[in-house]
């Protein structure tokens, strides 16, 4: 994807965290946990929605409203048809929509594209086997699919940032004006390694730095903000550690590792993208329990799409 380049108050950017799954989780599986077994409410269930009432309703309590320019577009379906149930999820991958199919859905809110790049353009896929086995699937079940980013991220507070601050129980320790700058009681890297791992579910991740480092000020990055943002907002903010989603290892990695033999207290912890903002599809479905409740939601991780060895 695209560097995101949109910057809210303070110079921080928008781009943001993610939530790792499972290996299972990775084939589409919905888990049999308390989340999904509350993911559906069913009050008020003689009320209907269409898949615009939805949009608009969410899109209306973003400051500023409407946007003209922004990738937050229906990727397929119609925006009258009528809701059966509701998947939020990062990723709309075919292992999604089988399940939204299996669920009864015919509306999938993702937070990323559907169709391989950021502005979802398709003509270069016309002939394409994959999109058009996709395409069809979609078509075949009648599923809309929008994409919430843009608006997601415009919330005030950034709704992504507040899903990631409640899955990693840091809302307590995050400034009140730039809640992606954390000050936590004394850490190691190791340790800090180790709370990220487990609450965002995620297998292994990458870093830079001293495991037995000392660690308090963190600044939280996810997604993919692109080098020059991310070194930028090291500098602005003198963090101890920079936790990111992704990063292109010849920029960010490398002014780590110099800023480390320059002897700066600094490390760098690489989540990967889809762990470092699938907490924010979960945002996403407590919002339509609250708003909605008379519609079917589940909360569908797309799952990390690399396995490590």
């Amino acid at each position: 994807m695209e560097p995101e380049k949109d910057i809210a108050p303070g110079g921080f950017t928008r781009r943001k965290f993610i939530y790792n799954v499972s290996a299972a989780v990775g084939a589409g599986v919905v888990l049999a946990s308390p989340l999904f077994a509350q993911a559906a409410n069913f009050i008020n269930a003689d009320k209907s929605y269409t898949v615009k009432q939805i949009m608009d309703m969410f899109i209306k309590e973003v400051p500023g409203g409407v946007k003209t320019n922004t990738v937050d577009t229906l990727k397929a379906g119609s925006p009258d048809t009528k809701i059966t149930g509701i998947v939020t999820t990062m990723f709309a991958n075919i292992a999604v929509i089988r399940n939204a199919i299996d669920l009864g859905a015919n509306f999938i809110i993702a937070h990323e594209p559907t169709f391989y790049n950021h502005q979802d353009d398709t003509d270069w896929l016309l002939n394409d086997a994959v999109y058009r086995y996709k395409v069809n699937l979609l078509k075949q079940h009648n599923i809309a699919v929008w994409r919430n980013h843009d608006y997601i991220h415009s919330l005030m507070p950034d709704g992504v940032t507040t899903g990631v601050l409640a899955k990693l129980g840091w809302q307590k320790y995050a400034d009140q004006g730039i809640p992606n700058i954390i000050t936590l009681p004394k850490t190691t890297l190791k340790g800090l390694i180790g709370h990220a791992k487990a609450k965002l579910n995620i297998e292994k991740v990458r870093y830079i730095g001293d495991p037995v480092q000392k660690c308090s000020r963190v600044l939280l990055m996810p997604g993919a903000a692109g080098g020059t943002t991310q070194i930028e907002a090291i500098g602005k903010y003198k963090p101890d550690v920079l936790i990111v989603g992704e990063i292109s290892e010849w920029e960010t990695a490398e002014y780590v590792r110099d800023a480390l033999a320059k002897g700066d207290n600094l490390s760098l912890i690489v989540l990967g993208h889809i762990a470092s903002e699938e907490a924010g599809s979960e945002f996403m479905l407590n919002w339509l329990k609250e708003k909605v409740p008379g519609i079917k939601a589940t909360h569908v991780p797309s799952g990390n799409s690399l396995r490590f060895l």
